[in-house]
């Protein structure tokens, strides 16, 4: 039986700004379906982000983005009985993804302020190559780098 052929989707650009990068944020961002709250939440962030930064909000944000995805990391794979991590290049649409999922998971984890501020705060840091985003970033990249010796196994 052949395997089912996954088809590259089409994203709109999200209203306000008109990128595809934020309106996708935003369904990553969103809980339980409620996608006018998420969008308040991604905007407000962005605003408060680009006023402290006292740059474009949509400037700090695609570079906040760039900041946090990982451009190499571990896969694991079995060999002769044995499970190496190899370390393997991340497409661009994975990157993408892991970026946006540290930095929405590190504004979760933060609590006492409201959730856009907490987004604000993280996309500020990421921005600045900094904060719990750019943390895990370096530790996956810390792992690929010590396990370089296997990457002969690649494929």
């Amino acid at each position: 039986m052949r395997k089912k052929r996954n088809y590259q989707r089409e994203f709109k650009p999200d209203v306000e700004y008109g990128s595809v990068a934020v309106s996708r944020f935003v369904n990553y961002l969103m809980s339980d379906g409620k996608k006018s709250v998420a969008e308040r939440v991604m905007y407000d962030a962005m605003k408060l982000a680009g006023e402290k930064a006292k740059a474009e909000s949509l400037i700090v944000f695609e570079k906040a983005l760039e900041n946090a995805a990982p451009t190499v990391e571990v896969s694991s794979k079995r060999v002769g009985g044995a499970n190496y991590q190899i370390p393997r290049e991340v497409r661009p649409e994975r990157k993408f993804m892991l970026a946006t999922r540290w930095i929405i998971a590190a504004a979760r984890s933060k609590r006492g302020k409201s959730m856009a501020e907490r987004l604000a705060e993280e996309l500020l840091a990421a921005y600045k190559n900094e904060g719990s985003a750019i943390k895990k970033k370096q530790d996956v990249h810390r792992m690929a780098e010590a396990n370089r010796a296997f990457a002969h196994f690649a494929r």
